[in-house]
């Protein structure tokens, strides 16, 4: 199965394998790229097509602004995805692509009458939880960097990398800014179950905001807690035959 990026600004879904029944879109963490998901190839049978959202900043649209607020974040990539929802189709976020990904479910609920036949969520505490950490996107250079170091997402090469990371800072600024300045509305659940996931060591989303997301559908939930930090989905996939087996039954 071929690798295939997206993005809110060029959608081409053409080069991937048009014949699965079913879309799964991925959103990725505060400044990951695409390409995050691309080992998910060796686990994803062919009736499921990945599409994983690149979004500006990273990537193939590293020359585009970020945006810095999920309003008009969440309302392109609708609009970019929306002609591709004509198949049951899946949403996975982690982290802030959690919160987008969820934002999109009930914009697009909103708009067009559409839902996902499945949630997923990962390592992201509940909208509707209270955010006790002070913002980060608009500390001095140095001490924006430390809070990335304790975050442990971002390599430390990257972060030694003087010239790198003038051009990255601004992008992370930029969605730290999208999660930090989140206020949520509330809204009825939604329809479609949510599957929530977990670092057992994640020192930045608690269980109990995990368990919050229940609140959120009306339908089934279940959460699973792996080991790893924040960033466990790099350490441990060991969720993603769950998450294939939980999408079967949809085609």
């Amino acid at each position: 199965m071929a690798f295939t990026p997206t993005n809110i600004c060029c959608l081409d879904p053409s080069k991937s394998n048009d014949s699965a029944s079913l879309r799964l879109f991925c959103f990725p963490y505060a400044g990951a790229s695409s390409y995050s998901f691309r080992s998910w190839l060796d686990y994803l049978p062919k009736t499921i097509k990945i599409c994983p959202i690149e979004l500006p900043g990273r990537g193939i649209k590293i020359e585009q602004k970020p945006y810095q607020r999920i309003e008009p974040l969440v309302k392109a990539i609708a609009l970019e995805i929306l002609p591709y929802l004509d198949k049951p189709f899946a949403f996975f976020g982690h982290s802030m692509g959690g919160l987008v990904s969820f934002e999109l479910a009930r914009f697009i609920r909103r708009q067009y009458n559409l839902e996902p036949v499945h949630l997923f969520i990962s390592g992201r505490r509940a909208p509707q939880t209270k955010n006790f950490k002070p913002p980060i996107h608009n500390l001095p250079e140095a001490d924006f960097l430390q809070e990335l170091r304790q975050l442990n997402g971002t390599p430390e090469e990257v972060l030694n990398n003087h010239e790198l990371m003038e051009l990255l800072m601004p992008i992370l600024r930029a969605y730290f800014t999208v999660l930090e300045t989140y206020i949520y509305s509330d809204e009825a659940p939604l329809n479609c179950p949510i599957s929530v996931f977990g670092g057992l060591q994640d020192k930045e989303v608690s269980i109990e905001q995990l368990e919050a997301w229940q609140a959120q559908t009306c339908n089934s939930f279940d959460l699973k807690m792996l080991p790893g930090d924040h960033f466990f989905i790099h350490s441990s996939q060991s969720f993603l035959p769950e998450l294939i087996q939980q999408l079967n039954v949809y085609h």
